[in-house]
């Protein structure tokens, strides 16, 4: 397939509910159609993040990674969408559940903020996860904590790394994005930490409500800081 330029635009505005753009592909993905709009607001699972909610036209579709082209294309979310004939060229709307998409981005920006909480205490980042009922960060520490050996050790860590979440989001530093030349996108939460990524974020750190983090688990070697998270009211 030739290449074709496509404008992945929820990395620009994780506030952009909809737009009026142009079919740029169609094709077939294990059976099912797809098409490609060249103004995607839809952020495909990837990065611990979860897919978008959306629609094209008044169709359900959820966004996929194509690989043969290259593309983050939408399918129809079930076999009962209706998944109308897409041509190249024709105009359409595309559009997001917004509030999903605020939720995921809060869940996201607040794993990044446990990053360097945890990097504050000399930890490495070894996972992550920022699905709903899900949210984790798991570290690796280099150097043996006596603390994490016993549960009210484990307690006075856990309550370092909510005191330092806790200032961040007090001071509602700024979260923003930059690209380098060689297309990596890093993002920031002002001086505080900065990291590769391709997902969604809030504007700054005053947007996370509700942030919890009720416990810290060892197992495996791996440090588990379980989180929970809300966006708050725009």
């Amino acid at each position: 397939m030739e290449s074709v330029m496509q404008v992945r635009a929820y990395l620009d505005d994780t506030y952009a509910e909809q737009a009026d753009t142009r079919v740029i592909a169609v094709g077939r993905q294990e059976g099912r159609p797809w098409a490609a709009v060249e103004h995607c607001l839809f952020h495909p699972q990837g990065g611990g993040q979860p897919a978008d909610r959306g629609w094209l036209e008044e169709v359900e579709a959820v966004p996929v990674w194509d690989e043969q082209s290259g593309l983050i294309v939408a399918v129809p979310a079930s076999e009962e969408a209706g998944w109308p004939v897409f041509a190249e060229g024709q105009r359409v709307r595309a559009r997001i559940d917004l509030g999903t998409r605020m939720a995921h981005a809060a869940l996201h920006t607040a794993g990044h903020l446990i990053e360097a909480a945890g990097r504050a205490q000399g930890w490495e980042l070894a996972g992550n996860n920022h699905f709903p009922g899900q949210a984790r960060i798991e570290f690796t520490a280099p150097r043996t904590d006596p603390r994490l050996a016993d549960p009210e050790g484990r307690e006075e860590v856990i309550a370092e790394l909510r005191k330092v979440v806790a200032a961040a989001i007090a001071e509602d530093l700024p979260v923003t994005a930059e690209t380098g030349e060689h297309g990596r996108r890093v993002v920031r939460l002002d001086t505080l930490h900065a990291a590769p990524c391709g997902g969604t974020h809030v504007r700054s750190l005053g947007d996370l409500h509700d942030v919890v983090l009720p416990a810290l688990k060892v197992k495996r070697g791996r440090i588990r800081v379980s989180y929970a998270a809300a966006h708050g009211p725009r």
